[in-house]
C-alpha cells in the first residue's frame, strides 16, 4: 500500500513523501532537515529523489540529503528535468520518459510542462500527478520564464488526465487562489463549496491538498477560460482562450 504524506517546509511548501512503510521517495526537497527527521521517525529508507524544476525552494535540500545518506553508505538516484541545470548529479528526464520506482511499486510518465520555468516537468501515472508549481489548487504558477502560450498549453495537457487523478502540487496557496477565483466567477457553486471545505481544513491545520483533476476542472479559473463569466470578468480585450488566460494571470499577479 502506498502512503503519500506532506512534509511542511518554509512558509507554505510541501515536500511530498511517498512510502510503503519500508522505502520512500521524496519530491522537491527544498529543505533536508524535515525530510531526514521524517525518514527517521517513520523508519524509512530513501529510494529516490524526484525534482520538477530548478527553483531553490525545490532543490536546496538535495545536497544535504545526499550527504546525509553518504554518511551511512547509502546512495540514491536523483531524477530531474534535462532541460535545466542542477548543482548535483542526476538522471536527466525528458518528455515521454518513464521512471520506474520499483521499491514503492510505482511508475511515472514524464510530462514536459514549460511555463513556470522553461524546463519544468511533472511526474504522472493513472493515479497521481506531482506537478510542482505548474498547477495549484484553484490556480497555476507564475510565469517566471515561460510565456502565457506555453503555460496554457501545459495546463491544457493536464486537463486531459483522468478526472480521478490526485493532484499533488507544492504550495499551500489554495485558500488565496479560491478568494481570487471568486472575484472572477462569484456564482460558481462548486467554488463556493470548495471555499468552505478549504476554510475548515486550514482552521484544523490540515493541508488543502491533494486535489483532483475533476475538482480543478470545476473550480480552477485557469482551466476554465472559455466560461462566459470568466471571459467577462477577466477584462480581456479579446475572448479567445489565450487572451483570457493572459488577462487572468496578470490579475492574479497583482491580487
Amino acid at each position: 500500500m502506498l502512503n503519500i504524506i506532506p512534509i511542511p517546509a518554509f512558509n507554505d511548501n510541501y515536500i511530498w513523501l511517498l512510502h510503503n512503510n519500508l522505502h520512500a521517495v521524496v519530491v522537491d526537497p527544498g529543505d533536508a532537515a524535515p525530510v531526514i527527521a521524517t525518514l527517521k521517525k517513520l523508519k524509512l529508507k530513501l529510494a529516490a529523489i524526484l525534482i520538477t524544476h530548478h527553483h531553490s525552494d525545490h532543490i536546496d535540500g538535495v545536497a544535504a540529503l545526499l550527504a546525509h545518506l553518504a554518511s551511512t553508505n547509502q546512495a540514491v538516484p536523483v531524477y530531474a528535468p534535462q532541460y535545466e541545470k542542477f548543482p548535483f548529479k542526476h538522471s536527466k528526464l525528458a518528455e515521454g520518459d518513464v521512471v520506474d520506482l520499483h521499491e514503492i511499486s510505482q511508475k511515472f510518465n514524464i510530462m514536459w510542462l514549460p511555463g513556470h520555468t522553461l524546463g519544468h516537468i511533472a511526474y504522472v501515472n493513472d493515479s497521481y500527478l506531482f506537478c510542482g508549481d505548474t498547477l495549484f489548487g484553484a490556480g497555476c504558477g507564475r510565469l517566471f520564464e515561460g510565456t502565457p502560450t506555453q503555460m496554457l498549453a501545459s495546463l491544457t495537457r493536464l486537463k486531459t488526465l483522468k478526472p480521478s487523478t490526485k493532484v499533488f502540487c507544492t504550495h499551500e496557496y489554495t485558500a488565496k487562489n479560491i478568494a481570487f477565483a471568486l472575484t472572477i466567477e462569484p456564482e460558481n457553486k462548486n467554488l463556493i463549496d470548495r471555499k468552505q471545505q478549504v476554510t475548515t481544513l486550514r482552521e484544523q491545520l490540515t493541508p488543502s491538498l491533494p486535489s483532483t483533476i475533476e475538482l480543478e476542472l470545476k473550480t480552477n479559473p485557469f482551466l476554465r477560460c472559455t466560461q462566459p463569466a470568466i471571459i467577462k470578468n477577466s477584462g480581456a480585450t479579446h475572448t479567445n482562450e489565450l487572451a483570457v488566460f493572459t488577462a487572468l494571470r496578470n490579475l492574479r499577479n497583482h491580487y
